[in-house]
């Protein structure tokens, strides 16, 4: 009687084991699709990945005029371990791209383009190569936070990739009044 009940015990065990374990199969994670928590754009092209692509500008009226020149910030990240390539132009039919400083992307290393929030590049070149460089556009168009805009980044090896650029307000400083002081009577 105790190796029946011990093999009762047993088969149970295992089938009890084989529906949970075919509980999950076939499902997808909800987490496996899941995109970044930044402000910007992302694009690919070959093996340099664009990351948080966005104009920063405060807008304070409906919409930016021709004529003001804004920031473009991006992270560019070269996923080659020993081809570098070189950031050769970017163009938008809003206006003008203007880009300074070294566009240089080395292999497995980051160009950043502008300052995003704030940060500084001198924390990040000191654990990997990293170059920076600024982009600025002249608006020749009016523009307006809530939509986005076709800008085409042209990388010297990689090839040309387009990316649907929106607005990020940027970090202007707060317009908020100072708290009023309680009064006790």
């Amino acid at each position: 009687m105790n190796r029946f009940k011990t093999a009762v015990l047993v088969a149970t065990g295992l089938i009890a084991a084989a529906a949970l374990t075919g509980c999950s199969s076939g499902q997808i994670a909800q987490t496996s699709e899941e995109q970044s928590a930044v402000n910007g754009a992302q694009a690919d092209v070959k093996y340099v990945a664009l990351r948080n692509v966005h104009i920063s500008a405060a807008q304070t009226g409906d919409f930016l005029r021709p004529g003001q020149t804004v920031e473009l910030v991006f992270v560019a990240t070269n996923q080659s371990p020993d081809v570098s390539d070189k950031l050769v132009g970017i163009t938008t039919d809003i206006g003008s791209v203007t880009v300074t400083g070294d566009t240089r992307l080395p292999a497995g290393g980051k160009l950043l383009v502008g300052t995003p929030d704030g940060k500084a590049i001198k924390a990040l070149d000191a654990v990997e190569p990293a170059n920076a460089a600024k982009a600025t556009v002249a608006l020749a168009k009016p523009v307006s936070s809530g939509l986005t805009y076709k800008f085409t980044f042209d990388f010297e090896k990689a090839g040309t990739v387009d990316v649907t650029v929106p607005i990020a307000a940027g970090s202007a400083p707060s317009q908020e009044k100072p708290p009023v002081p309680a009064q006790h009577a």
